[in-house]
This record gives structure tokens, sequence and C-alpha cells, in this order.
């Protein structure tokens, strides 16, 4: 059986560290990207069966400041070049995930979660959206 690959995207190394090792624990396949750009090339080279996404993304500081990319731009660019056909989208954050569910709905996100919430909660989840999308293309 072949094993479902998640891609991780987020600029926390600590947090990226800790899931990963978490999801290769439940038998899952992990990549890490630690921002946009890297999640465009990690998607086409990876083809992941679901991707996690961090909301919110430091300032693009060499840049002149201005940001690096939200979650939500990162799922549109991941949309836009095809990464994201029928791949489930789980969106984390370490603020208030309310703030962002109506738009997290809008975008199509399959899930929303504060960073904080159990591991059995997040893995529960991703078996479910893996188990679904099985079945869709079966």
């Amino acid at each position: 059986m072949c094993r479902k690959k998640i891609l991780l995207v987020d600029d926390d190394p600590v947090f990226t560290t800790a899931m990963a090792a978490k999801l290769q624990a439940e038998g899952f396949e992990t990549s890490v990207a630690e921002d946009g750009a890297a999640a465009v090339a990690a998607a086409r080279l990876f083809q992941p069966d679901l991707v996690m996404v961090d909301l919110l993304f430091p300032p693009d500081v060499a840049n002149g400041g201005g940001v690096l990319g939200d979650g939500f731009l990162i799922v549109d660019w991941l949309r836009y070049t095809g990464a994201l056909t029928g791949i489930p989208v789980i969106m984390m954050t370490a603020s208030d995930s309310k703030q962002y569910a109506e738009r997290a709905r809008k975008e199509r996100i399959a899930a929303l979660f504060k960073k904080t919430v159990p591991a059995d909660v997040w893995m529960r989840v991703i078996h479910e959206l893996l188990n679904a999308r099985s079945a869709t293309a079966a």
C-alpha cells in the first residue's frame, strides 16, 4: 500500500519538525516548505495527498517589509498552478481561528485549526479527509 503524502507549509521549524514526526509516526510521508515559493516547488515534486498550511507568515523584510504571504495566498498560488486539484487543504494558525472561519469556508479550506488543538483531533480529521478523497477517486 502506498503511503499518503502530506505537505506542511509553515515558517516555524519547531512546529513543522514536531508535526512531521507525529505524521510520520502515523505512517504518512511528509515534506516541509517554509513559504509560498517553496510550497509551490514542493507540491509539484512531492505531489501531496493533503496540504497543511499555516495562516500567518512574517513580513518579507528583505524585500521592503511587505507581507510574504498568508496561507490563503499560498493556497491560491497552489490552486493556480494546478498543484491542488482535488487535494484537501487544512489551514492552521496560532491566533484565533474563529476570525478566519468564514473566509476559510469561502476559500474551500477543508478544515481550520488552532495549532494547540490536540494531535488526536488533527489525526482524526486528516484520516477522514484522506479516506473521503480515496473513496471519491475509486
